[in-house]
């Protein structure tokens, strides 16, 4: 089943959410504008308001109050992905010229501080001060991991944690804060606004794992990038930090890394192929398993229905998806 056929039901709302996010980006400069432009129209999967929309279900249902918040939301994803591109000196993005490479680095972080300040003002409408508290928490998390990311580049000194963290803050808390922010704006109770920002930063999580994994087994047409992407910007996944153990192809891949300049998909392609052989793709999936397998159990204080459904699937379609 496609991811897009577990929340069907959600169509109308979803289109009008884009209507929305392409109204909100349009910028009176041009090319602040049209680089906004650009990164809405790449697509994605919108999965943030999605997770908002769906965790308003378990309470009362205003669609433009789920709206405020999916609005905001995936905005901030959509900046944080802008900022993400400068730091990893991304030039694709699902198939498409990312931001940076279409213009410059600096037009990038401008776009990209753009779409953020025009979530803050977007949320205003929303009269709430505890979902503006835990959105601007959201932010600052997401910026604390976007320096963590620059630090961390080809840096081999790292550990399963120093992952987890990263991941926790690139990927995670703005799917959990989806959740959390959908059931506070539908008035939810306590425990049931606790079991929905669990599920998200569980999900979130595998998510990401997933991604990771991805990154080496999946093709350069499906990722919208070269494969080994990650290892090629010197970022230290989960399935590299596992093949890592060897000392030998540690000891390999530290030296190529201490000559970034050097790297290319060629030359990397040697410690791509021995990822996948060394049993290290196999052991990031049960991290991720894990990951669900939590999610799910967080959805067990969740009344049943087809919200409650909806969340499950989800959950289950990431843990196989393939892109």
């Amino acid at each position: 089943m496609k991811l897009a056929m577990t929340y069907s039901y959600l169509k109308q709302d979803l289109d009008e959410i884009e209507r929305v996010l392409n109204q909100t980006i349009h910028a009176k400069h041009p090319v602040l504008r049209d680089a906004s432009i650009q990164l809405l129209q790449a697509g994605g999967k919108r999965l943030r308001p999605v997770f908002v929309l769906v965790s308003g279900m378990f309470g009362n249902y205003d669609f433009d109050r789920m709206k405020t918040v999916a609005v905001s939301l995936e905005l901030i994803h959509m900046a944080s992905l802008v900022h993400d591109d400068v730091i990893d000196e991304a030039e694709l993005r699902r198939g498409e010229p990312t931001v940076k490479a279409k213009w410059d680095n600096r037009i990038a972080m401008y776009t990209g501080d753009y779409i953020f300040a025009r979530s803050l003002e977007y949320l205003s409408t929303l009269d709430d001060p505890k979902a503006h508290r835990i959105l601007a928490e959201t932010i600052v998390q997401l910026c604390v991991g976007e320096v963590e990311q620059i630090q961390d580049k080809y840096q081999m000194d790292q550990n399963l944690r120093d992952y987890l963290r990263r991941i926790k803050r690139k990927t995670a808390l703005l799917i959990s804060s989806s959740c959390r922010l959908g059931a506070i704006a539908s008035g939810v109770s306590l425990a049931h606004e606790r079991a929905l920002y669990r599920y998200g930063y569980y999900v979130g999580m595998s998510y990401q794992i997933i991604d990771d994994i991805l990154d080496f087994t999946s093709t350069e047409a499906a990722l919208g990038k070269p494969a080994g992407s990650d290892l090629l910007q010197g970022n230290i996944t989960l399935p590299v930090l596992f093949a890592m153990e060897d000392k030998q192809f540690s000891a390999k891949l530290k030296e190529a890394l201490h000559q970034p300049d050097q790297l290319t998909p060629e030359s990397i392609r040697p410690f791509i192929d021995y990822i996948k052989s060394s049993g290290a793709i196999e052991r990031s999936y049960k991290v991720s398993e894990r990951y669900l397998t939590k999610a799910y159990e967080s959805l067990q204080v969740l009344p049943a229905g087809k919200a409650k459904k909806t969340l499950r699937d989800i959950a289950l379609y990431i843990g196989k998806r393939k892109t």
